[in-house]
């Protein structure tokens, strides 16, 4: 059976000002008038039954989950002490579902705030993702490039074992332009979506082999937590965990893997560049949440409940909210966290 695990735990920095710590991205209506988590959800209760959805996220947002996601059963939230990252929380959920399921039971590994167009397509690929995973494989989502990306890591893929499933021969880091053009012209890289499917078993016996460390901190926070263990033995406990991401800490040295490349006009909503791709505009290409005008300015995105008038400009990211104002070129907003963390140096 198909188990879906939504993770829910970043901070969202690249959004800022929209989304602030107490607010994360996967909380804020970026692309309509829901959340992206709540979107993440629905897109899954077509094909998984709601009590099969679980999500993890750190202590102090699981009021934020509950509030998005009032039809998620509470005791289908993980909760991790703070956020560390997707190995920890992962190896965390692994130990949380084998109390309640079996080992050939699949977890699906979906992040909570990104886009996919083409729902239908997403579900299809699913249901070949339980298949794969059915063979003792660590199966990945790679999204078919449609440029060279510079900002997502890529996955290069070998033949083709199954239709519509290749073997993995390698990750690569996030590439310069001219690398990834190559990528592209090559034809066997596809984008990491960070989207994974694989049995319980499977995963366990990666975590055993590559990242035991992770699985052992994981089973002692669990059994900590059932002896009524206080906030600061759950937190000391968690802080052993080794800071990796799952991509490095498992994918990248297994052997066992599989990547399902897959066309759904998937986006990781990963800047403010990248959600004004995704957001309609006027003829001239620029893009207002509220009322506004541009003279002589073309590509830019305005996010702000006020009418707003450029005069010749061009690519800016204008965000306005009620705590702070955010001007920067399109290309430079992946910059933002600079920005979160000179706040957060001054803090200090």
């Amino acid at each position: 059976m198909l188990h879906a695990v939504i993770m829910a735990g970043g901070a969202g920095t690249r959004f800022w000002p929209a989304s602030r710590r107490e607010l994360p991205k996967q909380f804020l209506p970026i692309l309509g008038s829901k959340s992206m988590i709540s979107l993440t959800m629905e897109r899954l209760l077509s094909q998984i039954e709601t009590h099969n959805i679980y999500v993890v996220t750190a202590a102090d947002q699981v009021p934020l989950v509950i509030q998005h996601l009032p039809q998620l059963p509470p005791q289908n939230i993980i909760i991790e002490p703070f956020g560390m990252n997707t190995a920890p929380c992962l190896a965390l959920s692994l130990a949380v579902l084998e109390q309640k399921l079996t080992d050939e039971d699949r977890m699906l590994v979906l992040p909570a705030d990104h886009f996919i167009r083409d729902t239908e397509a997403f579900l299809e690929s699913l249901e070949l993702a339980h298949t794969i995973a059915a063979q003792n494989k660590l199966v990945t989502f790679g999204i078919i490039p449609d440029h060279p990306a510079t900002g997502y890591g890529y996955i290069e893929a070998g033949d083709e074992f199954q239709p519509g499933a290749r073997e993995v021969l390698r990750f690569k880091e996030k590439p310069d332009r001219e690398t990834a053009t190559g990528f592209i012209k090559q034809g066997n890289f596809y984008w990491n979506s960070g989207m994974f499917c694989w049995t319980l078993k499977t995963l366990r016996n990666a975590f055993q082999a590559h990242l035991p460390l992770a699985l052992e901190v994981a089973q002692e926070l669990v059994a900590a937590i059932a002896k009524g263990a206080d906030d600061a033995l759950v937190a000391t406990i968690y802080a052993k965990m080794p800071r990796t991401p799952i991509d490095i800490g498992i994918m990248e040295k297994s052997q066992n893997r599989a990547v399902i490349p897959v066309d759904y006009g998937w986006s990781d909503v990963g800047s403010w560049q990248a959600l004004s791709e995704l957001s309609p505009a006027d003829a001239d290409g620029n893009t207002f949440t509220a009322q506004g005008i541009g003279i002589d300015s073309q590509n830019n995105y305005i996010h702000s409940d006020k009418f707003t008038a450029l005069i010749g400009v061009n690519d800016l990211c204008i965000i306005e909210t009620e705590q702070a104002i955010l001007v920067c070129p399109k290309h430079r907003s992946e910059e933002v966290k600079k920005v979160v963390d000179s706040i957060d140096d001054q803090l200090k």
